[in-house]
């Protein structure tokens, strides 16, 4: 049942609340906030309220963009009008069960509505709905966990990280059980905090952890993993671990993944429409008509699944990540993994997706290109790959870094159809930013392999 802002605040007052935690993510995927007391709370729950816009105008390190036209140095970083969406309200049990909600920028003739991530997925999901379908999604994660010693990391530049626990024990009940009072608060407080685990376990590599959320509707799956990423970095640091959503945080160890499940049903939220037990394999013709989508659009919109440098690091070749365009039933070599086994359960994972991924935007990249694979009735040209993935180019293979990629999107007309062409300008200029950020730095292998010698 949906909550009213009234009957909320009543609720609250009776409760002798007095403050609460507001918050949007911004292009990166990354929470940005504010505590606010509960007289202001009530004032702006339906209204909404001022939020500074520069946070689509600077970069992961609050670096401003010289490239950005909705917002910057021209336009003097006014504030934007963030409504609170009062669906999202949670207590948070790590901290005091302090009040918190979610805010975007979904008014009206905005600026930052253009660009928003959330207001993308929401406007997506629309599009779902007014296409006579239910979209249900879950993300899952894989994260490294570090010794949380930052002073040292940022004394010593960010070497000689510590993983929380040794060696390659993927599935381990030892290792769990190693750092049982953090992998159980993970579980316990993060359920608390509704966000339901469906399971949770050590992965390949030192310090390493698996999660998969429960599914839910396509926006609230959203919500979910946004909150997920930061709620275990909060809780982490209780216990003196330091998590890492990297893509890729050592060469010589496995990447790491945020791949999206995601399911087509009826309107009616009866029937999932990617399930026909008539099919070879149980897989309908529109689950087909949305592989095909997703196959069609991966090259120009892979910077919404891989959105940093590091991200290309992860997507090689023998790395549990995929390199080519291709899909098959049940397995992890290549981009699309279908699972059409249940009539509950039937799915698609997209495997691209790296755990460094803004869930915002990857959800609204998964459904809108699946969408169009529907919409325009894309037959499955492309065979089922049967065995290694990484040798079956006859697709084509992703770009190979995040330059390659965003101008694949910048000057693709099907991204800007699918998306806006103000949210694909402004979100490509933020990568050519980071690129541009990435290639002026002498890094360490630089120095090590030319100093000395040439």
């Amino acid at each position: 049942m949906a909550l009213k802002p009234a009957a909320l605040i009543k609720k609250l007052t009776e409760q002798n609340i007095q403050k609460i935690k507001l918050a949007i993510t911004d292009i990166d995927g990354v929470l940005r906030g504010k505590v606010i007391s509960f007289d202001k709370f009530k004032s702006i729950a339906e209204s909404g309220f001022g939020f500074c816009d520069v946070v689509f105008g600077w970069d992961a390190g609050d670096v401003a963009y010289d490239n950005a036209e909705i917002t910057g140095w021209h336009t003097g970083y006014p504030d934007a009008t963030a409504i609170i969406d009062i669906q999202t309200y949670r207590q948070i049990p790590w901290d005091n069960d302090i009040p918190f909600f979610l805010a975007d920028f979904d008014k009206a003739g905005s600026n930052a509505m253009q660009i928003c991530p959330r207001v993308l997925l929401k406007k997506v999901v629309k599009n779902i709905n007014d296409a006579g379908f239910q979209a249900f999604c879950s993300q899952e994660f894989e994260w490294f966990n570090l010794v949380d010693n930052a002073d040292e990391l940022y004394t010593g530049k960010f070497r000689d990280l510590k993983p929380m626990t040794h060696g390659m024990f993927g599935y381990s009940v030892l290792r769990a059980s190693q750092r049982s009072a953090f992998f159980n608060d993970l579980f316990d407080l993060l359920k608390k905090f509704d966000i339901p685990l469906e399971g949770i376990h050590t992965e390949t590599g030192p310090g390493v952890y698996e999660a998969a959320i429960m599914y839910s509707g396509a926006l609230e799956a959203a919500d979910r993993a946004v909150l997920f990423k930061s709620s275990v970095k909060e809780i982490g640091h209780r216990h003196g671990v330091l998590p890492t959503f990297m893509a890729k945080f050592n060469e010589n160890l496995p990447g790491c993944s945020g791949h999206v499940h995601q399911s087509l049903w009826s309107g009616d939220g009866k029937q999932n429409l990617f399930y026909d037990k008539k099919k070879k394999n149980n897989i309908s013709a529109l689950m087909e008509n949305y592989i095909a989508g997703q196959l069609y659009c991966l090259p120009y919109i892979l910077p919404m699944f891989a959105p940093t440098v590091n991200s290309y690091k992860r997507l090689v070749e023998g790395a549990w990540a995929p390199t080519t365009l291709t899909w098959a039933v049940d397995n992890r070599t290549t981009a699309l993994r279908a699972l059409p086994g249940g009539e509950k359960s039937a799915r698609l994972e997209t495997r691209v997706v790296g755990s460094d991924s803004n869930p915002y935007l990857a959800i609204a990249a998964c459904l809108a290109s699946g969408l169009y694979g529907v919409r325009k009735k894309l037959k499955l040209d492309v065979t089922a790959t049967v065995g290694n993935g990484y040798a079956n180019t006859s697709n084509g293979v992703l770009p190979a870094n995040l330059w390659q990629a965003t101008q694949a999107m910048k000057n693709s007309d099907l991204a800007k159809e699918l998306f806006g062409e103000s949210f694909v300008s402004h979100f490509t200029g933020t990568r050519e930013w980071e690129w541009r950020q990435f290639s002026k730095v002498v890094t360490d292998w630089e120095l090590k392999r030319y100093l000395e010698i040439i």
